[in-house]
């Protein structure tokens, strides 16, 4: 009935696919969990064999780095059952029913999310801005999510069924990081197949220091420039493209490329303070973008 799918990258999952094995066991359902690490070549692949010896699991290891989406791609094609739960490996269930739970809301719809939370207390300061826009902009409420179902889900924690994952999988040219699940959930939007929201959270662990996440925040953006010149319907629905649409618009990119270059580093600097503000944040996604932009002409 189940395949658990959880694509790794450097991280230790043996606890995780134990506390689903249990779940699934106990519900007595027919269920699979496929864990595949995407060519990381790390030490946590040791303890990750382990899973290997776990009724109805497999660990395994891609010789090459497919990229985010691919690999999601590649663990729905091995799967066996007709429906998918993706969950990213620095994520764990805040409930021991949570595997029930999904089960029972099977009939409601293909396309289910069940949320995504953060510890309450604050981490060290080197991982602060992650803590907080996590909080603050995937850590919504359902009545939140439910507002704007496609927007707000995250294939971090998603239940849907493997034929139509098999139908609007992920676009295979996209291996570099960043905004791959955007485009996921448009093109289910694009098809009219809905989204539907439900409380069944897991809780996301594993969070980058600032520095690491303010890198990867622009190499998403870089990626956003080829991802949006490839569908340009995103703009209408992307809050940097459509910022990005009105300079454009009022010939202001030049200005804000000139202001951000000179203020770039201190706008950093406050980023990995122990207070960033995601106002700032939002500027320097921006930036970043229109920066890049600039490179690809």
């Amino acid at each position: 009935m189940l395949s658990i799918l959880i694509p790794t990258y450097h991280y230790n999952i043996y606890n995780l696919v134990c506390e689903l094995q249990k779940q699934c066991s106990q519900l007595g359902i027919a269920f699979e969990i496929i864990a595949q690490d995407d060519a990381s070549n790390s030490e946590f692949n040791l303890e990750n064999e382990k899973i290997n010896t776990l009724e109805n699991c497999r660990f395994t290891t891609n010789p090459n780095n497919l990229g985010r989406g691919n690999n999601r791609n590649s663990l729905a094609h091995q799967s066996n059952y007709p429906w998918l739960l993706f969950l990213d490996c620095d994520t764990t269930p805040t409930s021991d029913t949570f595997i029930e739970n999904y089960i029972k809301a099977t009939p409601l719809a293909d396309v289910i999310f069940g949320g995504l939370t953060y510890q309450v207390e604050p981490p060290q300061r080197d991982e602060i801005l992650r803590w907080m826009y996590g909080k603050k902009r995937e850590a919504l409420s359902l009545q939140e999510r439910q507002k704007n179902p496609t927007q707000t889900a995250l294939t971090s924690n998603l239940l849907i069924k493997k034929e139509v994952f098999l139908s609007h999988s992920f676009d295979s040219a996209i291996v570099a990081y960043g905004y791959e699940d955007y485009l996921f959930f448009l093109n289910l939007k694009k098809y009219t197949i809905p989204v539907t929201h439900i409380e069944n959270t897991v809780i996301h662990q594993g969070l980058e220091t600032s520095k690491q996440f303010l890198d990867k925040t622009k190499i998403a953006t870089e990626n956003l420039v080829w991802i949006a010149q490839k569908n340009p319907e995103l703009v209408y629905e992307n809050k940097i493209l459509k910022a990005y649409s009105k300079l454009n618009f009022y010939r202001l990119t030049r200005l804000y490329r000139f202001i951000f270059q000179l203020f770039e580093s201190k706008i950093k600097q406050q980023l990995v303070s122990k207070k960033p503000s995601l106002f700032l944040f939002d500027l320097y996604k921006l930036g970043c973008y229109v920066l890049a932009k600039k490179q690809q002409h």
